[in-house]
């Protein structure tokens, strides 16, 4: 996949192609919806697919007050849409020139200029241009004029759920460690990336060695508590069985900020001080509580080993 980082960047016989535009914020079961049409419907035109996002929520710039953290970084939710197999995106800049220009310009300017569109691709709430004056209804209003259609995609529900799939659902399903909920919303697995740092070896003299992740990780982490998983090491390719712990280690409250740990099954000589890892979420075990003494935690420690084993053992459906 192409990946444009301004409009100026796209080639002029890029187009003509097929675009759907969205902040893609986790890329969950919804884009992956929107992504899939946008991929037939230039199949059957002979176009190219294209995705057209941000580099941070508009809502960072227009009301910070009321930005929530995104669900994945802008650089992970590039290789998310490269998963995809599209022809290329279009990262924009969303600043305050970006903000200020109207609705009519951004199809003209980027839509039709840069990118030759034929078909666009939105959502029914998507908003765009000065003041939020750009609508689907603005689209179909301007697509006879510049010549392109517009395809609005329907909302997707989960199977008995009557709540649409968004990127506000899957936060706070992961503020609450739902995250085989939010497994089902995102149409993937839960997942951190980072690199795995010193900590204070406590895990080892426990008996229980854990990967700590750095600070710095790609996408928002779970609440705190205890859940089975696996640990993917990019240095090898190889996927562990892992318990991981989220949380501050209330046990002996010395730790300052959130950390992410994963226990490798059955593994206690394993060494991956500076490696890049992914640590997916499969289950919920528990909350995080602190324990009255050493030996209460290693015997809830062993119990959480037995139970990730279960969870990671069962065939998932």
């Amino acid at each position: 996949m192409i990946v444009f980082r301004d409009p100026q960047e796209v080639p002029e016989d890029f187009g003509p192609s097929v675009v759907a535009i969205g902040k893609f914020d986790g890329v969950h079961a919804g884009h992956r919806a929107v992504i899939r049409r946008l991929k037939q419907v230039a199949e059957e035109s002979g176009l190219r697919a294209v995705a057209v996002t941000f580099d941070r929520n508009p809502l960072a710039v227009l009301r910070p007050d009321r930005c929530p953290e995104n669900v994945v970084t802008v650089e992970r939710k590039l290789e998310l849409l490269s998963e995809l197999e599209l022809d290329a995106t279009l990262l924009l800049t969303f600043d305050a020139e970006f903000a200020a220009r109207s609705a009519e310009e951004f199809v003209t300017s980027i839509l039709v200029g840069a990118l030759g569109v034929s078909t666009v691709l939105v959502g029914e709430d998507f908003r765009f241009g000065r003041g939020g004056a750009g609508t689907p209804a603005l689209l179909r209003e301007l697509g006879p004029q510049l010549g392109f259609t517009v395809e609005v995609v329907d909302d997707v529900f989960l199977d008995g759920s009557e709540r649409r799939v968004s990127s506000t659902w899957i936060r706070e399903l992961l503020m609450d460690g739902d995250v085989t909920t939010a497994a089902r919303v995102l149409d993937r697995h839960v997942d951190v990336r980072g690199e795995v740092v010193h900590g204070l070896k406590r895990g080892r003299e426990l008996g229980f060695p854990t990967a700590n992740l750095s600070a710095s990780v790609d996408s928002f982490v779970p609440g705190d508590g205890v859940y089975a998983g696996w640990l993917v090491d990019h240095e090898t390719g190889i996927r562990h069985r892992a318990a991981i712990s989220v949380g501050t280690n209330p046990t002996f409250d010395d730790v300052l900020e959130r950390q992410v740990e994963a226990h490798v099954l059955g593994e206690t000589d394993l060494d991956l001080y500076g490696h890049d890892v992914t640590v997916e979420f499969v289950e919920r075990l528990r909350g995080m509580v602190a324990f009255e003494g050493i030996e209460k935690l290693k015997s809830q420690m062993a119990a959480d080993v037995t139970d990730a084993e279960r969870v990671l053992a069962a065939p998932r459906s």
